[in-house]
């Protein structure tokens, strides 16, 4: 379990701005639950969800870049919370996950070419004695604006994406549970880059592929 509360390349808990931002919002706070619960709500709400962020570098998925930044998808927001949970005290790790949404806008399926996203990410707490899924990514605001029901955690279930919207619509459908992951699997999602022509190879050229 040790290795889930220590800090790395990518999960900066160490980072004197994660530090300062994980006392801030757990702040008056001794359950881990409730600590885990404040540290979901900030990264869903306070971090915009942002698809067409840089994705295929590693300072991309730096935690603490991410924090400063804002904005991120949903691995670069679970990396960001699963950071903050290991600088909190909390034990966490990133899960990956094959999923389909049924409600990608028509302008993003025309870059696309696809509604299956092969390299979802989501955050696994471990509290109370098991892991918990942690799915931050969209938040309130762009549920709200598109009809999306929000992901809410109450840090001893599971929070994964509604398999609906609020119409009743199909959105969601987990294709494949990837499971947890040591560190963010830059090779295979620059390799789905690639597939889809989002990434030229030759902005690889002459760096490591892993």
């Amino acid at each position: 379990m040790q290795k889930y509360l220590e800090p790395t390349a990518t999960f900066d808990s160490d980072n004197e701005s994660i530090k300062e931002k994980a006392q801030e919002i757990t702040r008056g706070l001794e359950a881990p639950v409730e600590k885990a619960k404040a540290l979901f709500y900030f990264v869903r709400d306070g971090i915009t969800y942002n698809l067409y962020v840089p994705k295929h570098m590693p300072e991309h998925f730096k935690a603490s870049n991410t924090l400063a930044g804002g904005k991120g998808y949903c691995v670069q927001k679970a990396v960001l919370l699963v950071t903050l949970a290991r600088a909190s005290g909390i034990p966490a790790r990133l899960g990956c996950a094959k999923i389909r949404n049924h409600l990608v806008p028509p302008r993003v399926i025309a870059i696309l070419k696809s509604n299956v996203f092969p390299w979802h990410g989501y955050a696994e707490l471990y509290l109370d004695g098991k892991w918990v899924k942690a799915t931050p990514a969209f938040d309130l605001k762009m549920c709200q604006d598109n009809g999306l029901i929000p992901v809410e955690f109450d840090g001893r279930n599971d929070a994964k994406f509604p398999s609906h919207n609020v119409e009743g619509k199909p959105h969601v459908e987990y294709l494949l549970d990837r499971g947890p992951q040591d560190d963010v699997p830059l090779a295979e999602i620059r390799k789905a880059l690639i597939e889809r022509n989002l990434l030229d190879p030759g902005e690889l050229a002459g760096i490591d592929p892993a």
